[in-house]
């Protein structure tokens, strides 16, 4: 399994997992390049919600989702709030949030669909990207997944919920886990460390690391634990292994930008 950024068109790059079937579903990972937007969101900024101008991003969404080979105006898209809210999304919520951050389909921070034509979009800059396709019920979910949410298990309540909407079996399920800030770049203070202590205390030795008297986080490990004790098998979850602030020059870093700076985005639309 393996994690690849190809160009997709002019100066415009997209990520995607191999684990994820072609034939049943477009998914992908933005970069920064190949946008409209001027600094510091230079350039290909996805969100509405960061000061960029909204014209400009509607552009950078256009460019992306149809080198994808999908249509902008079917994005149905949420109001991230670092929480563990799901919503389903139907094909008659295509274009929920897709120029406007006003008319978003709720304030959640995980999407689910088992709809086809309704391009399911979430944005990021270091937090963490969970996508989830279940094969059996052709059904998908899109999860924000950043410190709160991660301590939360919100990739783990999303697939509960996408058991109780869709049938989904947690055995069948394929995860990927995209570009996001990997635990070298992402230190913590002591009261984050003591709530993932307490959350994955069979796992925190894998998860905090201590180096140099600072604490590391690895959201990429714990999320991956909590889809196993939900029951996905190991070798059904790809991870990117891409640090956002690593690769700044490839994709937006919170941390690395000090607050100010782009969203990339991550996009599954089923076929």
């Amino acid at each position: 399994m393996s994690f690849v950024l190809r160009q997709v068109a002019t100066n415009l790059w997209s990520g995607r997992l191999d684990i994820f079937p072609a034939d049943r579903l477009v998914h992908g990972f933005s970069a920064r390049q190949g946008g409209v937007s001027p600094a510091p969101f230079d350039t290909l900024n996805m969100a509405l919600h960061v000061g960029d101008d909204p014209r400009a991003v509607w552009e950078n969404r256009t460019r992306y989702l149809r080198a994808l080979g999908l249509d902008p105006a079917h994005i149905c898209t949420i109001r991230q709030v670092h929480g563990t809210e799901v919503v389903r999304a139907l094909r008659s919520d295509a274009g929920r949030g897709a120029r406007s951050d006003g008319d978003t389909l709720a304030d959640a921070d995980a999407i689910i669909t088992d709809d086809s034509g309704v391009a399911l979009l979430l944005c990021y800059a270091d937090c963490v990207p969970v996508l989830l396709y279940d094969p059996v019920h052709h059904a998908a979910g899109l999860v924000h997944a950043g410190w709160k949410g991660t301590v939360q298990c919100i990739a783990a309540k999303t697939l509960v919920r996408m058991g109780e909407e869709f049938g989904t079996a947690a055995s069948a399920v394929l995860v990927g886990i995209g570009p996001s800030i990997g635990s070298d770049c992402y230190t913590v203070g002591t009261e984050v460390a003591e709530r993932f202590r307490t959350a994955f205390s069979a796992h925190a030795d894998k998860i905090l690391r201590e180096r140099d008297g600072e604490i590391h986080l690895d959201l990429w490990a714990a999320n991956r634990f909590q889809l196993m004790e939900a029951g996905v098998a190991d070798d059904k979850i790809d991870c990117a292994n891409v640090c956002t602030s690593c690769a700044r020059t490839s994709f937006y870093s919170y941390r690395a930008a000090g607050g100010r700076t782009g969203r990339l985005a991550a996009v599954m639309e089923l076929l």
